[in-house]
C-alpha cells in the first residue's frame, strides 16, 4: 500500500502532506558515555518532521529520549549522527547561524519557578532574550508588553513590576512563554509545559498554545508523558520508546486506533480507557542495553500472549529490528505484528512498519 494514500483504517493522511517541513530531525542519534557501564543510546535514529502551523506531541515514558531530542532540535545538544534541518537546510553550528536559529526556535521550559530568576521582575525576565539578541532597543517596552499580552497576561502593566513569587504557577508559565514570544519565533519547543501546574490551570496553558498556533501561525513540538494532553493539543503524535519513534500519525489515528502494543499500553491507563490497564512485564527500558530485535519485545504483551506467534512474526520480534520510521505525515508503526496480523490484513502503515 502506498504511504501517500489512506491508512488501513481508511483515515486520510495528515494535513500538510506534500509540503516541505519547517523543522526536521533526520536520523538523529545521541549517545552518552556512562563509564565502565558502556554507552547510553538516548536517541537512536529518529526522523521527525514539524510543518508550519502544526503541533506535534512527542509522547513516552520518562527516560525514552524526549527531552534529549528536544534539546537537539533546539541546538542545545550536538547529535552524534544525523542532522537537524530547518527550512530545508541543515543546521549550521557557527555562532552567528546558531544565534539566528535560536531566535526563531524557542524553548518553553517545564518548571517556570526554576526557569525564572526570583530577583528579576517580569519585565526584566521577558526582556532578557530581546537584549541578548538585539541589545536594548527603543521599542523594548512596547515589545515586552505585547508579548505579555499575547501570553494572556492582560493588561500587561499589572505584571511588569512583579516578581515570580508574586505570581501563580499559571502566570509564571505565561511569563516564560512571553519570554519566548518577544523574539517573534516560528517554532516553540515545549518540554512538559504543564507538568508542574495544577490541573485547574493546565487547560488554560494548552488553550494558549492552540491560540498562538491559530493567531500567529506558530509551530510547536510538545514533549510529554501525558497522552491525554496530546489528545487535547496535537495535530500529530510521535510515540517514543527507548530512543526511537515507534508510532507516528495524526492524533485521531494514533490515539483512537493505536497500532503499536506500546501505544496501546500507554492508552490503557488513561481514566477514560475501556477495559483493564495493560501492565507491562519485564524491566523498564535501559538505553545502555537495547535488546536485540524489536526493542519493545521483552515487555510486549502481544508477544507474551502468543498473538505474535499466531501471526507468524514472533521470531522476527525477537531477532529483527523494525525499520526506522520516516518522519513525515504518513501513518507508521515500527512493529512486525502491526504490519500483518493472522489474517494478513495490513494493520500498520505499509512502508516503515518493518
Amino acid at each position: 500500500m502506498s504511504t501517500t494514500e489512506t491508512d488501513s483504517h481508511g483515515t486520510p493522511p495528515a494535513s500538510g502532506e506534500g509540503t516541505a517541513p519547517l523543522l526536521s530531525a533526520r536520523g538523529v542519534e545521541v549517545a552518552f558515555a556512562t563509564g565502565r557501564r558502556g554507552t547510553a543510546r538516548a536517541v537512536d535514529g529518529v526522523n521527525l518532521d514539524l510543518a508550519a502551523g502544526e503541533i506535534v506531541a512527542l509522547v513516552g515514558e520518562s527516560g525514552c529520549g524526549k527531552t534529549t531530542l528536544a534539546r537537539v532540535l533546539l541546538g542545545l545538544e550536538r547529535p552524534a549522527g544525523g542532522a537537524v534541518v530547518f527550512e530545508g537546510a541543515p543546521l549550521r553550528r557557527g555562532s552567528r547561524e546558531m544565534r539566528r536559529y535560536r531566535r526563531r526556535v524557542q524553548l518553553v521550559q517545564q518548571d517556570p519557578t526554576g526557569s525564572l530568576n526570583p530577583r528579576r521582575t517580569v519585565y526584566e525576565s521577558v526582556a532578557e532574550g530581546l537584549r541578548i539578541h538585539e541589545g536594548t532597543t527603543a521599542d523594548e517596552a512596547d515589545r515586552v508588553a505585547a508579548a505579555l499580552s499575547r501570553a494572556g497576561l492582560r493588561p500587561p502593566e499589572r505584571f511588569l513590576a512583579r516578581y515570580p513569587h508574586e505570581l501563580s504557577g499559571g502566570q509564571r508559565q505565561r511569563v516564560v512563554i512571553a519570554g519566548a514570544l518577544v523574539l517573534d519565533p516560528e517554532v516553540l519547543v515545549a518540554d512538559e509545559p504543564v507538568a508542574s501546574l495544577d490541573a485547574s490551570v493546565r487547560g488554560e496553558i494548552l488553550r494558549l498554545l492552540l491560540d498562538l498556533r491559530d493567531d500567529l501561525g506558530l509551530s510547536a513540538l510538545v514533549a510529554t508523558h501525558d497522552l491525554g494532553l496530546a489528545w487535547n493539543i496535537a495535530d500529530r503524535v510521535a510515540v517514543m520508546y527507548l530512543g526511537r519513534v515507534v508510532e507516528l500519525g495524526t492524533v485521531e489515528q494514533v490515539l483512537s486506533l493505536p497500532a503499536h502494543p506500546y501505544t496501546r499500553a500507554l492508552l490503557s491507563v488513561l481514566p477514560e480507557a475501556d477495559g483493564e490497564p495493560v501492565v507491562l512485564s519485564g524491566e523498564p527500558p535501559d538505553p545502555k542495553r537495547v535488546p536485540r530485535g524489536c526493542r519493545f519485545h521483552p515487555r510486549c504483551p502481544v508477544l507474551a500472549s502468543g498473538e505474535a506467534e499466531r501471526a507468524g512474526v514472533a521470531d522476527r520480534c525477537r531477532t529483527e529490528d523494525p525499520a526506522v520510521l520516516g518522519g513525515g505525515a504518513e501513518r507508521r508503526a515500527a512493529c512486525h505484528w502491526a504490519a500483518a496480523d493472522a489474517t494478513g490484513r495490513v494493520r500498520g502503515a505499509g512502508a516503515g512498519t518493518g
